[in-house]
């Protein structure tokens, strides 16, 4: 029996089809779903008109033909067709009704999966349970049904309700015969036989038919107020109003129930609500309103029951009989009234019978209690209607009879019930005063203020907006009657003789207050009328004017006076209606407080009077903390400063310091109010106070006061998060709901808290009101008091809501329930958002948590109120609290649901495809898998449902499962789902963040299941295709946010998807993109926004988090783009430069306006795009003059913020003019240009060194305590490779370059002092050996200056050397033996490292030198001096240490011991020592090189054993990488060997670079050629014998002193390294890859070697000459020396000619290295002599001698 696919078919027809449940129905109705247009409401009520019509009647009984269909459908599976009839017998509902129930009950509420209900249908005790749910859903149906017509009823008139002419409508329909079969329905409800086991089944228990009857008067209490409401607009006719007094009496108007012995106590308020409609429906059914109008205008026989006499007769005979239940009282006594008037002859005694019936039923005090209970429970409207409907029957009571007859003071209690109707206030003041209810208020009037009760009473109800409230003030500000009682008649007083008159003798003072005190004064002469007089006493009323308000304050002067003695309650009475009148008054219009400040101003004092004495009127102090929550909201500063003095609120006895003693309470006092609370409220089990009291904190924490006052309220607060929250539902209470009430009003507060805006709280050290609150909650019971709100859990709210009597009660238990958890959910996620972080797990985390062993974990409890039908904002902060914990909480959502996930997740999923459901909802369901995408990885894999397709083990395809959350996701991108109602633009936009965040996090199997989608690509790039409305009329950003993901999904797909697999649905998206010319389109909206932004600076953009991510997104695509043209369709140079210049155009317009925190935001997201495009795309317009403008702009900005763009706009100038450099051209802006960066350059420095000074301070002192503090430098001036400082100076440095002849720097420079400001800087950095890439930076600006004489001056003239030349001991140690190893690091030579700074060092020295010669040897002598040891061991470290970093050091080393060797002299009178020992090691040096040039393999040997670990890079860029070869293991070899080539190659390159500079240095330390060829008197003991006269080969010893060997084997290998590069091509392609470089480099190459051959030919005759001359030589040694040199040279020549009749470069000696001194035969002419080199020729002059 496969029911799975079957049973998943039918749950997909059904949602698709149009079968509604009338609980779906009521919610659109409601306007609580996706459907909110009016067309689209009037469409549903179209569609279920007839079921609306029928109601109850549509739910059919069993029969065997509808059985028959059953069994027939195909399309239904068999177990669910069983289950099916179960049902049915069960509920004795028809057959095919029962299934479509089970279907819907399955669609909507069911909490299992598919696979769990094939188990449950199977196993009985399973089965069971679920009939009984099916059963609770089929009643709840049916009450929504008859909501559904309710709520029609209702709003049909209303002319402020959206819907109220599809509603009207559909009444007009429905009208003809609804009440009948309205009627008939409730017939046979109160006639039902109950259910029992026999015939509906054994599971009709007894608890089943008491929820059977409960259901049976909901019903009808439904049924009866839907007639009501009816008859409230329709007329009823006189048959009607018989038939049903006849159904009601039968019925006992609901007390004589068929099945009453199933009555139980909860059961009584229905059966009350049943009593109070049934007697509404007959008052309203004989039209009081319409008699009364009637009689007044005379014209009875206009009533329709002027003409019904044998329907009055039997009337009359039906109502003598009533009398024994209070519900008769109204009918009867509307029935007097309509009797009477009509036919006033006829049958008085029956009238009269009737009437004192009515009076002994007690009719007003009824009235009173009727419409309370109306008013408590359910919907408003019935009350408002039935409030109308006993209004107008009072009235016209008191019209009619004489009001003595009446009760009279529960005819107040019940005109002021009636009056408190929203519209019947208005009414009443427009009518005349003596007509209807205006009789009770003269009535009242009358005995005022002997009795204040009444008339206050009555004028309380009657303020309902702000017109009433200046009529309730102006009729109590002109009172013209004092009424007095006395009991025996007073002495001042003169009366006529009938004792009906007295008259004032003397002045009277009303109240015993003392003197200056406000009173009131009875003047002398006064009349008084006595209304009743005796021996009892006398009623008199005076004919005295006053204002009633200033008697009020008297009244409170009393009371003040009286509160500690016994009369103080009988004052109390007289004070609360005055107190309750004020507080109704300001609520309703604040402008009349100012009049009432005599009143309001003492309440203060009442406040601390009364809670002072033993027994405290509670009472009468609620009124008072009710006023001043109202004064509050207007003017909380004043209220709080007032009521601090009472001493009614918490306080502290001690100043608050620390959170620690906030917490423990110390010192704190819980005030008045506290022990109120404890010893009043919480024994009685009323909570009047402590209500006010909350509402009172909840209202000064809005009102948004000082901090200085937030202190304050800490103890206040407290209170209430130490002793009520944790302990409140443990109370004892006397009414139902109020409970719920403190809990909801206590959450309030501590939401208003957490909301409190940070400028409200200062954030000290001190605590605050929100951090008490935070902390509070996170560590103490507060917090688990929250979890267990939390935690009530959503089958607890639904039991609630069921047992609410009534429809749809804003105020019910159910909804304060749900509003408590709803703030719970709020606060707890305000208190985990706004906690500081910290390392221990808080206790409110852990229980928010913990699993705990029976799936009762609070994940759970969140996760179920996904089934929460009633209020969707309920399940959506679930979703948000949930997704928060996703979020912070280092725990597995999915673990936490244990069994419970797969039905949740269906649960999520149901309610995420439905296309009616709120769309918040679905919002916020995206939302949460958003953040579980990155942070549940079992939650997604849950809700992402792929299935392995079948196949191959090795590659797994999936697809997606059933149950997959892509399915809704793909349908919310179609494109052709977008303008739908079911997919609004918000909802788009959560569906492609859902996407984003796959692609963000590599959900591999999901993506590649989602990119080979049919129109996948197509859909999701649409967006992108639209024209969205101009940044200044955007009014749904969320369409920003929109494209900027689909932009960003776009970018990672190109990023990590190889171009070539690339799926073409995506790759036409992006050729339609760049054909439909959307990049440029793109490019100007984005300019467009950021321009706004800028316009908008001072108001701010209200969308400015979506115009940063879709500025964000585009950059992303536009960087991609310079790496991804080809895929990107971005090549045309033309579009290219259109959006370039976008780019500088929005950066221009962020940086150059007034800077506020959103424009530098963008401003540096422009910069960094603007410098990346730059430096990718090269080619660029002239861009200076704009740059320039921003630069200048951005230096004068705020610091702080600006510091990364500064460094972007430095960067971006520096490529600039690199890019001009290469292309030439002239640069108007220099001058400018360089003045604001010297500028920068010179604050950088200064700021640098008081930084690097505050350093080394911190430095020295936290050294012993944590030295891990000294490591990373804090402060602003990070010396960082990218920093502003380092950026300048790198930008100066290109300036300068720019401005070769200097005409412009050295005016600037003038005038402002940076070369003193930069070495200061440099000097302090190198002795702290801090700030690394400064000291580098500001060495290559040195570098750049030295190069030309002027510059080379101004840096000499600034003190360069004291700068340099101690200072940079401190950068490399040597150590006592001065071999110091490890200062030739192996570091690669391009990363930035001290050792780099030294050989920067010797690059300035060498260039100035060469540049200011001898004006700098001195200089240049001492900086030889203090360094000697260094430069020694640097150019013996060649032997030991083959790293490029080494040898570039000896390069730079012997590159400035060549500038210094033309200076022999200076240098042999100041350091004659140091001079011989560069000679030897020179010498030495050259040996070395030799002997690791000619023995290539054991230089490879050195390489691999030393620099294995890193292998140096080429000595030239790369190009192309090629391309990897397939093979993993041939690859990695051939790779290998590559680099290797290549490290080689580049040693080699640097050795002979060394080799060649130590013979041009050598060439000065030898005799000139041509002296000493020439001149015989040359002095010989001024030069030294460099060279030992012996012929062996180069030794790699240090032992074997260098010698004629050496230069011979020099010239050898020279000439051996130029045969190869002539020959070796392949060896280079391989090293380099590329011809060009390949022509250049061999050709570098050649010269090179040329270059050295000539020095050393050149060495080697001035040595040989030098000897032979030498007379301390012997003779036998010469002639040797001779032999030797003669066939050695006559070998070598006879080879070079070879080489040079092959051709070959000429040395470039003059290009590459500096001129020697002594010229040789000038380099570079090609002599036409034989064709041979002039160095040939000297050398072949040479031979010729030796040989002579």
């Amino acid at each position: 029996m496969v029911i799975l696919p079957t049973l998943h078919l039918l749950l997909l027809k059904h949602t698709h089809s149009s079968l509604r449940s009338c609980r779906e129905l009521w919610t659109i109705l409601l306007g609580r779903s996706a459907l909110r247009e009016p067309a689209q409401i009037e469409a549903e009520l179209d569609r279920h008109w007839d079921r609306l019509h029928q109601g109850l009647g549509y739910y059919k009984p069993p029969s065997s033909s509808s059985a028959g269909k059953v069994k027939e459908n195909k399309d239904v599976a068999q177990p669910l067709k069983d289950f099916g009839l179960r049902i049915s017998k069960l509920l004795g509902l028809d057959e095919q009704q029962s299934v479509q129930l089970l279907q819907c009950y399955l669609q909507e509420d069911y909490r299992g999966t598919r696979d769990s209900l094939k188990v449950v249908l199977k196993d009985e005790r399973q089965s069971q349970a679920l009939l009984l749910k099916i059963a609770d859903y089929y009643y709840e149906e049916r009450m929504c049904l008859l909501r559904c017509v309710l709520l029609l009823l209702t709003y049909f008139q209303d002319e402020r309700h959206p819907y109220r002419t599809e509603y009207c409508n559909c009444v007009n329909k429905l009208e003809k015969d609804l009440v009948s079969s309205y009627q008939s329905q409730f017939e046979s409800l109160f006639k039902a036989e109950a259910p029992t086991w026999e015939t509906h089944g054994n599971l009709m228990t007894e608890r089943q038919v008491s929820r059977w009857f409960l259901q049976c008067l909901r019903e009808q209490s439904l049924l009866l107020e839907i007639i009501f409401l009816y008859y409230a607009y329709f007329e009823m006719s006189p048959s009607d109003l018989l038939s049903f007094t006849k159904i009601f009496k039968e019925q006992g108007f609901g007390l004589r129930q068929t099945n009453r012995h199933l009555v139980d106590k909860s059961m009584d308020a229905l059966v009350d609500r049943i009593g109070y409609l049934s007697s509404l429906i007959l008052v309203e059914g004989m039209d009081i309103d319409f008699l009364h109008k009637c009689a007044l205008e005379d014209c009875t026989e206009q009533h329709q029951f002027s003409n019904a006499p044998d329907v009055i007769k039997e009337m009359d005979q039906l109502l003598l009989t009533f009398g024994d239940i209070p519900h008769h009282g109204p009918v009867l006594l509307a029935w007097v009234l309509l009797r009477h008037t009509l036919r006033p002859d006829e049958s008085n005694p029956v009238i009269r019978r009737i009437g004192n019936t009515a009076l002994q039923l007690g009719v007003f005090k009824y009235l009173s209690t009727m419409l309370k209970g109306l008013g408590v429970s359910g919907n408003n409207c019935t009350a408002s209607t039935a409030k109308m409907c006993i209004y107008g029957l009072l009235s016209f009571v008191i019209t009619s009879f004489e009001e003595e007859s009446l009760q009279c003071s529960h005819l107040i209690d019940a005109a002021c019930e009636v009056l408190s109707a929203p519209s019947l206030a208005e009414v009443f003041w427009e009518m005349k005063p003596n007509m209807g209810l205006g009789m009770i208020l003269d009535s009242a009037v009358g005995m005022f203020p002997h009795k204040i009760g009444p008339l206050l009473q009555l004028l309380t109800a009657l303020l309902s907006n702000k017109s009433t409230v200046k009529k309730v003030y102006n009729f109590l500000d002109k009172m013209s009657f004092y009424t007095q009682v006395y009991k025996h008649k007073p002495n001042d007083i003169i009366s006529k003789d009938d004792e009906t008159l007295w008259r004032r003798q003397t002045p009277k003072l009303l109240y015993p207050l003392g003197t200056g005190q406000t009173n009131l004064w009875m003047p002398q002469g006064v009349l008084g009328q006595v209304m009743i007089g005796g021996d009892q006493g006398y009623v008199v009323r005076w004919d005295y004017s006053y204002s009633s308000w200033t008697l009020f304050t008297c009244e409170v002067e009393m009371l003040l006076h009286v509160v500690s003695t016994a009369d103080v309650i009988a004052h109390c009475a007289r004070v609360k209606p005055i107190l309750d009148l004020v507080h109704k008054i300001i609520s309703t219009d604040w402008t009349v407080s100012d009049c009432l400040l005599p009143l309001t101003s003492r309440i203060y004092m009442l406040l601390q009077r009364l809670t002072s004495v033993i027994n405290p009127p509670v009472d009468v102090i609620a009124s008072c903390v009710n006023c001043l929550s109202v004064l509050a909201a207007r003017m909380p500063g004043k209220v709080w400063s007032s009521l601090h003095h009472t001493g009614f609120l918490p306080f502290a006895s001690n100043p608050l310091t620390s959170m620690a003693q906030c917490i423990s309470a110390e010192g704190m006092k819980a005030g008045n109010y506290g022990n109120l609370l404890v010893q009043i409220e919480q024994p009685r089990g009323e909570y009047a106070v402590t209500i006010a009291f909350l509402r009172l904190i909840t209202t000064l924490v809005k009102g948004q006061l000082g901090s200085t006052q937030n202190k304050g309220l800490i103890p206040c607060v407290l209170l209430v998060l130490k002793e009520m929250l944790p302990t409140y539902h443990k109370w004892r209470y006397n009414t139902y709901g109020v409970r719920e009430r403190i809990g909801c009003l206590i959450l309030e507060l501590i939401h208003a808290i957490l909301n409190l805006s940070p400028e409200g709280e200062d954030q000290g050290s001190m605590p605050t009101l929100q951090s008490l609150c935070i902390y509070s909650l996170a560590n103490t019971e507060a917090g688990q008091a929250v979890v267990n709100i939390m935690g009530v859990g959503v089958d607890t709210i639904d039991v609630v809501l069921a047992a609410q009597p009534s429809s749809c009660g804003s105020e019910g238990p159910g909804q304060i329930l749900i509003q408590t958890v709803k703030l719970a959910f709020s606060v707890t996620n305000n208190v985990i958002r706004l906690k500081p972080p910290s390392d221990v797990v808080s206790p409110l985390e852990q229980a928010l948590t913990q699993h705990s062993g029976h799936g009762n974990n609070l994940i759970v409890v969140l996760a179920k109120y996904i089934y929460h039908k009633h209020d969707p904002a309920l399940p959506r902060l679930a979703i948000q609290l949930l997704k928060r914990l996703a979020t912070v909480a280092p725990m597995s959502v999915y673990a936490c649901l244990g069994s419970d996930a797969a039905a949740i997740r269906d649960a999520f999923l149901t309610r995420l495809q439905s296309k009616t459901e709120d769309m918040r909802i679905k919002v916020m369901i995206l939302e949460f898998l958003t953040v579980a995408v990155e942070t549940q990885p079992g939650l997604i894999e849950l809700f992402l449902n792929l299935e392995v397709k079948d196949g191959n083990e090795g590659s797994k395809e999936f697809l997606l499962g059933e149950w997959s959350c892509l399915h809704v996701v793909l349908d919310l991108i179609d494109s052709k789902q977008q303008g739908k109602y079911w997919c609004p633009p918000l909802l788009h936009r959560a569906a492609l963040a859902f996407l984003l965040a796959l692609w963000q996090d590599r959900r591999d199997s999901a993506i590649s299941v989602l990119r080979t989608k049919e129109r996948f690509w197509e859909n999701l790039t649409t967006p992108l295709f639209g024209t969205l409305t101009p940044p200044s009329d955007t009014t749904e950003p969320c369409v920003l946010e929109t494209c900027a993901f689909v932009m960003k999904i776009i970018g990672l797909e190109i990023y990590y998807v190889v171009s070539g697999s690339l799926e073409q649905s995506l790759k036409d998206g992006l050729q339609k993109f760049a054909n439909a010319r959307r990049y440029e389109y793109w490019s100007q909206y984005v300019k467009s926004l950021v321009c706004h932004v800028a316009e908008m600076e001072e108001e701010g953009i209200c969308y400015f988090p979506e115009t940063q991510m879709l500025i964000s997104a585009w950059r992303m695509l536009l960087i991609l783009s310079t790496s991804h043209s080809d895929v990107m369709q971005l090549t045309d140079d033309s579009t290219k430069l259109k959006l370039f210049m976008d780019v500088l155009d929005g950066a221009k317009a962020t940086l150059t306006t007034p800077m506020s925190v959103p424009c530098l935001r963008l401003g540096s997201m422009m910069a960094t795009l603007l410098l990346i495009l730059l430096k990718q795309w090269r080619g660029s317009p002239d861009i200076l003059s704009p740059l320039s403008l921003i630069l200048e702009s951005v230096l004068q900005a705020d610091q702080q913020m600006m510091e990364r763009t500064k460094a972007k706009i430095f960067s971006a100038l520096i490529s600039v003019l690199q890019i001009q450099g290469l292309n030439g051209g002239d640069i108007s802006q220099l001058p400018q240009l360089l003045l604001s960066v010297c500028e920068t350059v010179k604050d950088e420095a200064l700021a640098l060194i008081d930084n690097t000074r505050h350093m080394s301070q911190v430095g020295d002192t936290t050294e012993d305590e944590d030295s891990m503090e000294t490591d990373s430098p804090r402060g602003p001036q990070k010396d960082q490779r990218d920093g502003v400082c380092v950026l300048a100076l790198h930008l100066a440095k290109e300036l300068c370059r720019t401005d070769e002849d200097g005409e412009h720097w050295v005016s600037v420079m003038r005038k402002v002092p940076v070369l003193p400001s930069v070495l200061s800087a440099v000097e302090l950095s190198l002795r702290s050996k801090h700030n690394l890439y400064f000291t580098e930076a500001a060495l290559h600006l040195l570098l750049t200056l030295a190069r030309s004489p002027q510059g080379a001056a101004a840096v000499a003239g600034a003190g360069v050397i004291q700068t340099i030349c101690l200072p940079l001991l401190s950068v490399y140690e040597v150590s006592s033996n001065g071999a110091s190893q490890q200062s030739f690091s192996r570091k690669s030579q391009d990363s930035a490292c001290w050792p780099g700074v030294y050989r920067l060092c010797m690059s300035l020295m060498e260039s100035l030198l060469k540049t200011l010669r001898y004006n700098f040897i001195n200089e240049a002598l001492d900086f030889v001096g203090v360094h000697q040891e260094r430069i020694l061991q640097c150019l013996n470290a060649v032997r030991t240490v083959q790293s490029l970093a080494c040898l570039d050091e000896a390069d730079h080393t012997v590159g400035f011991l060549l500038q210094l060797s033309s200076f022999c002299k200076e240098w042999q009178f100041h350091l004659p020592k140091l001079l011989r020992d560069v000679q030897v090691n020179l010498c030495y040096l050259c040996q070395t090189c030799t002997y690791l040039l000619h023995s290539k393999k054991m230089l490879h040997h050195y390489l691999q054993a030393k620099n294995g670990e890193a292998l140096p890079p080429a000595p030239l860029p790369r190009t192309q990488r090629p391309p990897q070869t397939p093979s993993k293991e041939a690859a990695g070899g051939g790779e290998r060997e590559e680099v290797e080539q290549k490290a080689l190659l580049a040693v080699q390159c640097s050795l002979l670079k060394i080799l060649s500079k130590t013979l041009a240095t050598l060439q000065h330390f030898t005799p000139d050629c041509c002296q000493i060829l020439l001149d015989q008197c040359m002095d010989l003991a001024e030069y030294r014998t460099l060279f030992v006269l012996s012929f062996t080969t180069p030794a790699f010893d240090p032992d074997v002193p260098p010698s004629f060997g050496t230069l011979l084997a020099t010239i050898n290998v020279a000439l051996s390294m130029l045969s190869e590069v002539n020959n070796c091509n392949e060896l280079l392609f391989l090293a380099l890859g590329h011809q060009l470089e390949i022509n250049l480099f061999s050709l570098f190459f050649r010269s090179l070697l040329m270059f050295t051959m000539e020095n050393c030919f050149y060495v080697l005759i001035s040595q040989a000459v030098r000897c032979l001359k030498d007379p301390s030589i012997l003779p036998r040694d010469k002639q040797r020396l001779k032999q030797e040199l003669s066939s050695e040279l006559s070998t070598l020549l006879s080879s070079l000619s070879r080489h040079f009749r092959r051709g070959s470069p000429s040395s470039p000696a003059s290009g590459i290295l500096p001129s020697t001194q002594s010229k040789p035969p000038t380099p570079g002419s090609k002599a036409s002599h034989e064709g041979q080199e002039p160095f040939i020729q000297l050398v072949q002059a040479f031979v010729r001698l030796v040989q002579r």
